[in-house]
């Protein structure tokens, strides 16, 4: 054999060796691919009605709403690490920012599956309130804005809010309700329980502190306890976690119990977690996201706001963007869908 013979000989059966390596050698990347959608308004792939409400109150609609999911990889070698990266419809990230040090794999999964029930609950909340049938519950204070209206007053933690301006609290809905009867600036009557007795506060809104639908905000975290749903409504999806699903999960609900077609036989993807208040949340993977809703047929998006620069940038072809901070946004932009017109944006 020549000498170059056997110099490419040597180069080959090293090259063959790198790759093999390569192959079997485990990186401490994790690689986000992109997911299943979900129907909110379907079943789930082991045929159960993804969202399940009385029969009596039970409006089965067309179209879709997608919730959209990532896929994680977290077994990658260096070539598959390499090809994930160079393909444009992935992501590869450090382990520790999927899976931070001293959390093993069945931890994350088990904080996900937490934040999936989370997210659930306030997706009944916000959706039942919505609709004028609230989850009621006992309203205490878990926090105070410092130097806040509430603080001012003297309104402490754990004080339960039992009456605004002399009328019952029972919900958040009816609290977010009563507070948006009054202008900001103004003096609100607000009524604790604590300790077993019942104190009376004149709490003075400031003019700057506002919530996204211009109601007064009274300085305080609050939390829902002994939640009490009208009626059941379960959600069931399976191998989701997270809370990015909330605000699908909402629209949802939404639709089951309303007549008539929310979509309009639209299909509507969309993500973002979703709270109390109805305020829609930023997610992880969105250009994952984005990719699966274009693949599986869908040409809308609901995209939280925090999420839309970048989504912007990465945005297939044949898939509208539509912004969304609030709950009430995505419900006026699914309408809009439904009627043929463009959400505004």
């Amino acid at each position: 054999m020549s000498r170059r013979g056997a110099t490419l000989g040597v180069a080959l059966s090293l090259a063959g060796l790198l790759a093999l390596a390569g192959s079997q050698v485990r990186v401490p990347y994790v690689g986000l691919g992109p997911g299943p959608l979900y129907n909110t308004l379907g079943s789930t792939p082991q045929g159960r009605p993804l969202i399940v409400v009385p029969k009596d109150r039970d409006h089965p609609a067309g179209g879709e709403l997608n919730l959209t999911t990532v896929n994680v990889y977290s077994e990658l070698t260096l070539v598959d690490a390499v090809v994930k990266w160079f393909d444009g419809d992935y992501a590869v990230l450090p382990r520790d920012l999927i899976f931070p040090k001293g959390q093993s794999e069945q931890e994350a999964n088990e904080e996900n599956e937490a934040a999936m029930v989370e997210s659930q609950d306030h997706a009944k909340t916000v959706a039942l309130c919505e609709l004028g049938t609230p989850v009621t519950s006992r309203i205490v204070v878990s926090g105070l804005q410092d130097d806040g209206p509430a603080a001012k007053a003297g309104i402490a933690k754990d004080d339960q809010i039992a009456e605004i301006d002399g009328r019952p609290v029972d919900s958040l809905c009816t609290l977010r309700r009563l507070t948006a009867l009054r202008k900001p600036g103004d003096t609100i009557s607000v009524t604790v329980r604590r300790d077993g007795a019942e104190r009376t506060f004149a709490l003075r809104t400031g003019t700057a502190e506002t919530g996204p639908d211009g109601r007064p905000l009274l300085g305080v975290q609050l939390e829902e306890r002994d939640q009490k749903e009208p009626f059941p409504v379960t959600i069931a999806v399976d191998d989701v976690g997270g809370p990015s699903a909330g605000l699908m999960f909402a629209l949802g609900i939404y639709d089951r119990l309303t007549p008539g077609d929310l979509t309009g036989g639209n299909v509507i993807a969309g993500t973002g977690t979703i709270d109390d208040d109805g305020n829609v949340g930023a997610i992880g993977g969105i250009q994952q996201k984005l990719v699966a809703a274009r693949a599986y047929g869908a040409r809308w998006f609901l995209t939280p706001a925090g999420n839309y620069d970048t989504a912007a940038g990465a945005r297939p072809d044949g898939l509208t963007l539509v912004k969304v901070a609030t709950f009430k946004e995505a419900l006026a932009a699914v309408r809009a869908i439904a009627e043929g017109r463009t959400p505004a944006t």
